[in-house]
């Protein structure tokens, strides 16, 4: 009989006791069985992820796998060390007592994982939740089902499911998840189920990290590479259809700028995905998830046109094979349809400014995006910039490569998220910072026990001291 998720949560909830006291040699054993696990299903991935959203094998590769290999292996080369415990310095009140921070496993962790990057995007938190020492039951996104179907069975598979278990499923599952008083909840999405997601978890005060999106900005000044720039631009914005949360959501650019950066966008986006003939090369371009994005986007794209901006280029369709092709908007004002929600999707609006001072206003009058990209040869550009906003993330003269490397922190802040990933980060995020003082025979808290009577001396050498 096929284990309900009530009882599958009991399982864990009695046997992460036993889980939080592995050793990382353990740890990452199970961290190497998840690595052979994959590479035995790499070719179901690969299909699923041509199925869901038309991934070709280089995209998932480089997006998905391989992600997930570097990601896995820099957990298994650090984690004796992340998980030794830190000393950490004396002060007066304790100064004969050795002080440490121990990492604990939060204990029954949930992943809510989104379609986008269907397969990446559940095994990272995961393999940080099993670097922590945690339980985890995982909820793939539905919408993208072939990826869901697989990762439900290789974990099915290679793990037991009072340590890992994986429940297929539409919102009545997630529903039901949420009901459950979990030790850790892990979700990345929309910042609109993000917040349902919180509303849950506040029930039983459970801590949450929560990777959610926003209107990535891109600043191009006048002493920017533009060409170069429109080349990572035209790639970041692309890659998987637009369909990143990191992906540049709209450009901010010096008016001068416009005309030959939106040249050279097109040049680039034509040299990576048409063929001579000028059709789309649909074995690099992916395609829009589902009808009902396709719908969004299409309604979108009419929208803003209607509102006063200018297609520049693009905005053909296929509804029947969910294609959009690559578009331009300009023209655009801060009130017009494509400003007022996350794009994801192919649809590139550009906004002109006159002084860097009205792009940073600009960035600012919006939520705090999950990343920031700018595009500038000035030092002093780059700081002003970089002092005057806020992001989860920031490239300089670069898109989207901050997430690849996991010695930095990934996630939003506000709006667009909180909490941290990858690397320590991750598993910092899927543990408990615990304080512990060892106190030696000499400890001299006994000075301050009432009577206090005869302590005002004390008092006043306390003070002097601290």
């Amino acid at each position: 009989m096929e284990e309900t998720i009530a009882s599958v949560f009991r399982e864990q909830q009695l046997h992460k006791l036993e889980l939080r006291k592995t050793s990382a040699e353990i740890r990452i054993a199970k961290l190497k069985i998840l690595k052979q696990s994959i590479e035995s299903f790499e070719e179901d991935i690969y299909q699923a992820l041509q199925t869901d959203l038309r991934k070709s094998r280089f995209e998932t590769a480089l997006t998905e796998l391989l992600f997930t290999y570097a990601e896995i292996d820099f957990a298994i080369k650090n984690l004796k060390g992340w998980m030794e415990p830190i000393d950490v310095g004396r002060t007066m009140s304790n100064v004969f007592s050795t002080n440490k921070i121990y990492y604990e496993p939060k204990g029954v962790c949930l992943i809510i994982a989104p379609w986008n990057y269907p397969f990446q995007l559940i095994m990272s938190p995961l393999i940080s939740a099993i670097a922590a020492g945690n339980c985890a039951i995982l909820k793939p996104s539905e919408m993208s089902s072939g990826t869901a179907t697989v990762i439900h069975t290789l974990i099915s598979k290679h793990f037991n499911i009072n340590e890992i278990a994986c429940f297929e499923g539409d919102v009545d599952v997630s529903k039901e998840l949420l009901e459950l008083p979990f030790d850790h909840i892990f979700f990345t999405g929309s910042t609109v189920v993000g917040k349902v997601v919180m509303q849950a978890a506040a029930k039983h005060l459970t801590s949450v990290t929560l990777e959610l999106g926003g209107k990535s900005p891109v600043v191009i000044d006048t002493t920017a590479d533009l060409k170069k720039a429109a080349e990572k631009i035209a790639w970041g914005k692309l890659v998987n259809a637009g369909q990143t949360c990191i992906a540049p959501d709209y450009v901010l650019i010096d008016e001068t700028l416009e005309a030959d950066f939106i040249t050279y966008y097109k040049v680039a986006v034509s040299n990576m995905y048409f063929n001579a003939a000028g059709e789309i090369n649909k074995d690099a371009y992916g395609k829009i998830i589902n009808e009902k994005q396709f719908k969004r986007l299409t309604d979108l794209i009419k929208d803003s046109i209607i509102a006063g901006a200018e297609l520049a280029w693009g905005a053909e369709s296929s509804e029947s094979d969910l294609t959009i092709l690559p578009s331009i908007l300009k023209n655009v004002n801060p009130e017009n349809p494509i400003m007022q929600q996350e794009i994801f999707g192919p649809i590139l609006p550009i906004v002109t400014f006159k002084k860097l001072d009205e792009a940073i206003h600009f960035i600012n009058a919006k939520d705090k995006p999950l990343a920031l990209y700018i595009f500038s040869n000035d030092r002093s550009n780059q700081q002003r910039v970089l002092n005057s906003t806020s992001s989860g993330g920031v490239c300089v003269n670069d898109v989207l490569v901050h997430i690849s490397n996991p010695n930095l922190p990934f996630g939003g802040v506000n709006s667009s998220g909180m909490g941290s990933c990858h690397g320590v980060f991750g598993f910092k995020n899927f543990s408990h910072e615990r304080a512990v003082v060892f106190q030696s025979k000499f400890g001299l808290t006994k000075l301050i026990y009432p009577p206090y009577e005869k302590k005002q001396g004390l008092l006043k050498w306390l003070k002097k001291l601290m």
